[in-house]
């Protein structure tokens, strides 16, 4: 859109000024609400073309279908496909030149095969694509560091009677095969976001055999916790009756829950940005924002359905009963446990997310482990990070978060295996000269609870979840009968046409006739835009009646918030309301093991390439935090000497978790065992020589790390 600027010509403060501003401000008006009047109108013609080609994936790059679940049995609407890696010179690559040594140095190791990622997408009212709608997007940054990627994409419409025990069945099929297809490379690592993220913690509860590390990007294991005064989602589900409407909403939809509810739910939360600040941010910035609007819009206007049982089952097990977390969760006849995945876990959330606030992201850790001795010794390694300000779907949509967040994740999905087993924040950092550190700082399950408020809501939500099956049985016994015997697909089908949400696309589209002059108009105001000057002061009271606007819609939601809030503890809290709750919420807390860390190690037990690594693992902690690059020097150990030939992969991250348990038990004893280990003054130097040269760069390492290398040097007497 071509905008010729106009020209100041009277002076300032004049009424001439005045009116020539007034005139200006007049014509740029009214060319801006004609031209947001046919993004309106490209906006439907969008949502219909969508449509009409069965609203495929939002991808950005092309993929090979590997595997369709609907010829699977149990038969589902996912499907694999594996993402062509189509870079060109000119598109980003990896500009730290640490990372690329460090890659380097990995594609000559023994393990020659990179580990495959498979990502998902969540299935929560949209389609799937979005974590490759750009190239700077996960996808993006998982091919620019060589790895393999697939994606685990869905269809609008999921087969009759599909559950998400036959999704996770597929699911686990579909890991299988990317196993499969690269069986030198370890289990798969999944990325999952939102929904999918949980959907991968339970898969890689119920089959570790088979998953690599997980990452989840903004994922609910918590359902309950949250802030007072600040989380009010998840209070809806009480106060609405519990899980009873989403049985209703599956049997007006004849089996299908229209997934365009959970996109209201969202838009709902923030009546400000939906009704207002969205669209009078593209309206002030139509020459610039256009594209960008209907890009997202494509992904965001895709409602996606899910059977009457999927949808019941969220509801009822995981967001009102919270059964993932306490332990109560069954699927496929097995039950859930968190606490057996396997690979390293990683989460990431942020402050400035409504929708799975870091409380939701966090707190299963400590309600699952209970202390960090216990994840130590399962031999667990678990690794969160929390944005300061990044909102829900910035998460895993934003290009900044994933040129630095998410970009960094997947430069340490292998490396985290070598961290000792414990609870770790990642922390990104820039030096001077731009180029990003990564730092794994220990931390202990009080930094996670800290930011949690001190109530304990565990009763008062019990009450909700125990009132939500009573109302659920109700339903289903008085009312679902005369449901489902006046609903069928015609008026499944009218119903979800008629939701605001889809008539408020196509009907701004070309199907209304009333938009027929606006395609034509916005072509000859484009020809002659003139956008108003960045200092009119029309401008101005426009931008203050616009801040006015929004800032009423937040008093408005704030209120609203408060008020839910006081109604759900005036309810649920009540002494009549806690007594239903008690037996349920009972005994729900971690279990943790009376056995010490490093109980079962061996501390005298071993030969030179376990000194080397305990003397590697010493280094590695002696600093504030365990620098990511410290981690990679593991790799380089293979090469080091033909004893430590065969010290890779699976055999040397099992080496690094023993050390690990060793040194994090008694560090001064497994420190003096050394010259025991290593018996030979010759043997001895050698060790301490390939540790340090690996671990130690004298011009920036941590003063920490110097000093145990002395120590160590002392206590072998070398």
């Amino acid at each position: 859109m071509s905008a010729i600027p106009t020209t100041r010509l009277t002076p300032t403060g004049s009424p001439l000024r005045w009116l020539t501003d007034g005139i200006a401000y007049a014509g740029d008006y009214f060319q801006r609400t004609v031209l947001f009047a046919d993004i309106m109108r490209r906006r439907g013609n969008q949502y219909l073309d969508h449509l009409r080609q069965g609203q495929p994936p939002v991808l950005t790059f092309s993929y090979d279908i590997l595997l369709d679940g609907r010829k699977m049995d149990p038969p589902t609407n996912f499907y694999l496909a594996r993402i062509r890696d189509r870079r060109t010179p000119s598109e980003p690559r990896l500009h730290d030149v640490k990372e690329k040594r460090r890659l380097q140095r990995v594609k000559t190791s023994p393990k020659a095969s990179p580990r495959p990622i498979i990502i998902i997408d969540p299935r929560a009212g949209h389609g799937p694509g979005i974590g490759g709608a750009k190239r700077d997007s996960e996808i993006g940054m998982a091919l620019d560091q060589g790895y393999p990627v697939y994606v685990i994409l869905f269809s609008t419409r999921p087969v009759a009677g599909q559950t998400l025990d036959h999704v996770q069945l597929a699911m686990a099929m579909f890991v299988e095969t990317v196993r499969d297809c690269h069986p030198q490379a370890g289990n798969p690592a999944i990325i999952g976001n939102c929904q999918a993220g949980w959907a991968a913690a339970l898969l890689g509860a119920v089959r570790p055999d088979i998953t690599g590390p997980i990452v989840m990007n903004g994922a609910p294991l918590s359902y309950w916790a949250g802030v007072k005064g600040k989380h009010p989602m998840r209070y809806k589900g009480g106060l609405a009756g519990g899980v009873w409407q989403a049985s209703l909403w599956g049997d007006l939809g004849n089996g299908m829950f229209d997934g365009a509810h959970l996109v209201a739910g969202f838009e709902d939360l923030n009546p400000a940005n939906t009704l207002w600040n969205k669209h009078y941010h593209l309206w002030a910035n139509l020459d610039t924002e256009a594209d960008r609007y209907l890009e997202f819009e494509r992904w965001w206007n895709g409602y996606y359905l899910l059977t009457a049982e999927e949808i019941h089952f969220i509801v009822e097990q995981l967001f009102v009963g919270n059964r993932a977390q306490r332990g109560r969760l069954v699927m496929n006849d097995q039950r859930v446990d968190l606490k057996a995945m396997k690979g390293p876990i990683v989460v990431f959330a942020s402050h400035g997310d409504n929708i799975t606030p870091p409380q939701q992201a966090l707190n299963w850790i400590p309600a699952e482990w209970g202390s960090v001795d216990e994840i130590r010794r399962r031999q667990q390694t678990i690794v969160y990070m929390v944005h300061g300000t990044i909102g829900h779907l910035g998460i895993f949509v934003s290009a900044g978060v994933s040129r630095k967040e998410h970009r960094e994740i997947i430069a340490s999905i292998d490396l985290m295996g070598y961290l000792a087993p414990g609870l770790y924040e990642m922390v990104i950092s820039d030096d001077d000269g731009g180029m990003r550190q990564v730092r794994f700082e220990e931390r202990e399950m009080a930094d996670i609870l800290a930011m949690d408020d001190d109530d304990d809501d565990q009763v008062a939500f019990g009450s909700a979840e125990a009132l939500s099956r009573f109302n659920d049985r109700v339903y289903r016994r008085l009312v679902r009968p005369w449901v489902k015997a006046a609903v069928n697909e015609a008026t499944a089908e009218t119903l979800r046409q008629l939701h605001p949400l889809r008539a408020s696309r196509y009907g701004f589209s070309d199907l209304n006739p009333w938009m027929a002059p606006v395609a034509r108009l916005a072509e000859e105001v484009r020809k002659q835009r003139r956008p108003v000057l960045p200092d009119n002061p029309f401008s101005a009271m426009e931008k203050m009646f616009s801040d006015t606007v929004s800032k009423s819609l937040d008093i408005y939601r704030d209120y609203r918030d408060r008020t839910i809030e006081a109604w759900f503890y005036a309810i649920f809290d009540h002494p009549w309301m806690r007594a239903i709750a008690t037996d349920e919420t009972a005994n729900d807390t971690a279990e943790s093991s009376g056995c010490r860390v490093g109980e079962l190690a061996d501390i005298d037990a071993g030969g030179f390439a376990d000194a080397v690594v305990r003397i590697m693992v010493a280094l590695a902690h002696a600093g504030s935090g365990t620098r990511r690059r410290s981690l990679a020097a593991y790799d380089g150990l293979a090469g080091r000497d033909i004893r430590l030939t065969d010290v890779h992969g699976a055999t040397l991250s099992a080496m690094i978790k023993k050390q690990s348990a060793i040194m994090k038990s008694a560090p001064e004893a497994a420190l003096s065992a050394l010259p025991g280990l290593l018996p030979c003054r010759a043997d001895r130097q050698k060790a301490l020589a390939i540790a340090a040269a690996l671990m130690v760069n004298e011009p920036d390492s941590d003063p920490q790390v110097i000093r145990m290398r002395d120590a160590i040097a002392a206590v072998m007497g070398i």
